[in-house]
């Protein structure tokens, strides 16, 4: 139940906010002093409290009531204090509100005025609940992928990432293909190579092919082999891929360019497990794990009679759609400190660039602008002019007038401290907003 600490020396205004909030379906808890409110606190949860400022009658100075404040704060830094304060105490009142108060409501308050405020940070509270839950609950399930899987070093931080590699790893020990979608440079072989890192056949070769590398007459000879004479240029017999491959995985990458009599022979190994190599009438037997990958819109490709829908219905048994990075920005500065391996650090202004850049390359093209970028920066930082990126990206990060730590913590208070959010009110990137909140000593919540 949604609870309330009043801590107040008065007893009739304990009993009249606990009627006000009672009434409302909120629990009220009363202290009549600091101890046996931070004792309360101490055994009981509670989601706001409202506190008095002045616990003696020969003192008007507030001062009990802020050192109240800052021994909740330190105790419990999230927990929502409302100050009850008289005039005289006003400016300290403000004063504590700069230094992380909710709010303060002058005596005689104004019952509507105060519920407000409560309801407000109640469904705050509520909010940033749900919020360290969905953390707590996004880290245990990374600690498990990382000990249970082989993540084949790949570098993530998204939810969206997560998201994929969960589905990566619990497909990668069922026997049946796996067509991974994506744009170019997002890193579907890596999705291949987890597959069969995690799969049952992991201890067998995991053979690629490039299907949009090789021109449409070789292809065919590249996956299944030939006989010497078979085409002109084919002095001695090949091994194909499959045969390769046979015991382990084969990740057939752009699949869509494959051409017609290609795909009719992979559906019939995916069917059979047979083939023949080009010039050859011996039929061959194969044990593989297709996986293959693709950025085109292989439904397009079948409607425009390029593709066998049957096909298309073979290989994707199971789909893993890998979103481009643009879409996970989250893991874009770690990639980044990744590709610069230590040796260099990233300028405010060039991260937020980056942050802030579209990434139409993917991976690759943030891989390659951190390589050029390393090449071009004369010292040990790398700032947002040797990056490469278009002029205006990163501008409104490095003209922006750094917001002061009271905006900080409330644009965090008033967005249950989901930094995503906050971000977006002060117009900063989440990273930018992570920087300043350690800069300003403000704990970050991974």
């Amino acid at each position: 139940m949604r609870t309330v600490l009043i801590i107040d020396d008065n007893p009739a205004i304990g009993q009249a906010l606990s009627l006000l909030l009672s009434l409302h379906d909120i629990r009220p808890l009363v202290a009549a002093t600091p101890d046996e409110g931070l004792a309360l606190l101490a055994r009981e949860r509670v989601d706001v409290v409202i506190a008095d400022m002045n616990f003696s009658a020969d003192t008007t100075s507030g001062a009990e009531g802020a050192t109240l404040f800052r021994a909740i704060r330190a105790r419990l830094p999230d927990l929502p204090v409302i100050l009850l304060t008289a005039w005289t105490h006003l400016e300290a009142a403000v004063e504590l509100v700069k230094a992380g108060a909710a709010d303060y409501l002058a005596k005689p308050w104004d019952d509507a005025k105060l519920l407000a405020t409560v309801e407000n940070l109640l469904e705050l509270s509520e909010n940033a609940r749900v919020a360290e839950s969905a953390r707590v609950s996004r880290r245990r399930r990374r600690e498990a992928l990382e000990r249970d899987f082989d993540l084949c070093g790949i570098v993530f931080a998204s939810d969206e990432m997560l998201r994929t590699l969960e589905l990566a790893c619990r497909v990668a020990r069922a026997d049946v293909p796996v067509l991974i979608t994506g744009p170019n440079g997002a890193g579907k072989e890596r999705i291949a190579q987890i597959v069969h890192a995690n799969s049952a056949v992991r201890a067998k070769a995991l053979v690629a092919v490039n299907c949009g590398a090789l021109p449409g007459e070789l292809i065919e000879a590249e996956l299944f082999g030939a006989e010497a004479g078979a085409f002109t240029g084919a002095t001695r017999a090949r091994e194909g891929r499959f045969e390769a491959a046979d015991g382990g995985t084969l990740f057939l990458d752009e699949i869509g360019n494959l051409p017609p009599a290609g795909q009719m022979k992979l559906l019939r190994v995916l069917e059979t497990g047979e083939f023949e190599r080009l010039g050859s009438t011996r039929t061959r037997r194969v044990k593989v794990r297709v996986v293959s990958a693709t950025n085109a819109d292989l439904a397009a490709l079948i409607r425009d009679g390029k593709f066998r829908e049957d096909l298309y219905y073979r290989l994707n048994t199971i789909q893993i759609a890998l979103p481009p990075l643009a879409e996970r920005g989250d893991d874009i500065l770690p990639l980044a400190d990744f590709f610069l391996g230590g040796a260099t650090t990233l300028s405010d202004a060039a991260r937020d660039a980056l942050v802030e850049y579209p990434w139409p390359g993917n991976v690759r093209e943030l891989k390659n602008t951190i390589d050029r970028a390393k090449l071009l920066a004369s010292g040990a930082e790398i700032g947002v002019e040797h990056l490469g990126l278009p002029d205006n990206v990163g501008s409104a990060s490095r003209n922006l007038d750094e917001p002061s730590r009271e905006i900080v913590e409330a644009a965090l208070l008033k967005h249950a401290g989901i930094v995503a959010r906050a971000a977006r009110a002060l117009g900063l990137s989440r990273q930018a907003l992570y920087r300043r909140m350690q800069r300003f000593g403000i704990p970050v919540q991974d």
